[in-house]
């Protein structure tokens, strides 16, 4: 944007745009409103091509549609579960995702699809449609929402992939990966990239084979073989995954991440982390002795809420850990959180809830 054009919106545009939200009811976020506004003008402004105008503005308005499909559930937790949609009824693979989203929603988890054919669809049948939502995209020979979430009216259509893709991973605590072709190696590897890079906060991954399938342990057997033998990936880049062919294992993968670890926060350069259950002294000594080595100075110490936390109104009632932790090393996250679950002061493991129907 040129000077002038920075000008022109830094004085009567945006003042306008202040006025319209006002006029329009608009009053909380509204700073985060007009931000998007001002934007708009901006690329209008700068001449922008019509074809990056017409990307611009259609990424916007299917997020706009994703947002409000998944407000309603925000205190559900969700699993997205992604596979081929080209794997049959007939085939293991389609049970093993049925059973798995099955056992989930009894657990009061959302289960969050593709919304096309196959395990998709094999999804979406085990959760059941008061359990599911749809994320589509609209190809030119495929793929319309399967019959579960259409008739639920629970899925929203995308034209790009990486709107889609940001909706299929932005609400969810959890992932199940089924074998599939480049689709789903692609949200695969985003999913670990996000985790490696820190870019997505922790959370869960299964790769979900059917029983005795070797599907997953290939790729456990190219990156030990290739990918950290010339250095591109950490010896223990995929210890965040679990590899089974079991859905007792991945149920409990999935559902014992979230056991005594709530969330985390970045205060600074201080890592917070939010916990359910308050650790004893000892424990909080060993977890510091056990993981100094991720730590750039001092130990790991309880906390009361920081005053940003105290701010945010920020999931105050929580116990907390706080610590100096190297940022540099954030993909090893999961190695701390998994000790904090395992700490005998942790919450039992949570029963099923009463099993949903299923038609």
């Amino acid at each position: 944007m040129s000077p002038s054009s920075a000008s022109f919106l830094d004085g009567d545009v945006t003042d306008a745009i202040r006025t319209l939200l006002t006029d329009a009811g608009v009053e909380e976020d509204a700073d985060l409103v007009a931000r998007i506004l001002v934007t708009g003008v901006g690329m209008g402004i700068d001449d922008t091509d019509r074809l990056d105008l017409k990307i611009a503005s259609a990424a916007l308005s299917e997020m706009r549609s994703a947002f409000s499909l998944f407000a309603p559930y925000r205190s559900s937790p969700k699993v997205t579960i992604f596979g081929s949609a080209r794997t049959q009824p007939n085939d293991p693979l389609y049970r093993a995702a049925a059973d798995i989203a099955r056992a989930l929603a009894d657990r009061g988890w959302m289960v969050v699809t593709g919304a096309g054919p196959g395990i998709m669809q094999a999804a979406a049948e085990g959760a059941g449609p008061e359990r599911s939502l749809g994320v589509s995209i609209r190809l030119p020979f495929e793929e319309k929402p399967n019959a579960v979430i259409a008739e639920a009216d629970r899925v929203v259509a995308m034209k790009y992939f990486f709107t889609r893709k940001l909706m299929l991973v932005k609400e969810s605590r959890g992932f199940v990966c089924v074998p599939g072709g480049f689709g789903t190696l692609d949200e695969l590897f985003e999913l670990l990239t996000l985790q490696q890079t820190g870019k997505a906060e922790p959370t869960p991954i299964v790769l979900l084979d059917a029983p005795g399938g070797r599907f997953w342990q290939g790729l456990e057997d190219f990156a030990a073989d290739h990918l950290i033998p010339s250095g591109v990936i950490s010896p223990d880049d995929l210890d965040r995954v679990l590899v089974t062919d079991s859905v007792e294992e991945a149920e409990a993968e999935i559902t014992g991440f979230w056991r005594n670890y709530d969330s985390l926060r970045w205060i600074g350069s201080r890592l917070v982390l939010r916990l359910c259950a308050e650790p004893t002294d000892a424990e909080v000594a060993d977890l510091s002795t056990r993981f100094a080595h991720l730590l750039t100075s001092g130990r790991i110490e309880r906390t009361a809420p920081l005053r940003r936390e105290l701010q945010d109104e920020d999931r105050l009632a929580l116990p907390r850990l706080l610590m100096d932790f190297d940022r540099r090393r954030v993909g090893e996250l999961h190695h701390l959180i998994r000790a904090v679950n395992e700490l005998d002061s942790a919450p039992p493991a949570t029963p099923p809830i009463e099993p949903h129907a299923v038609s």
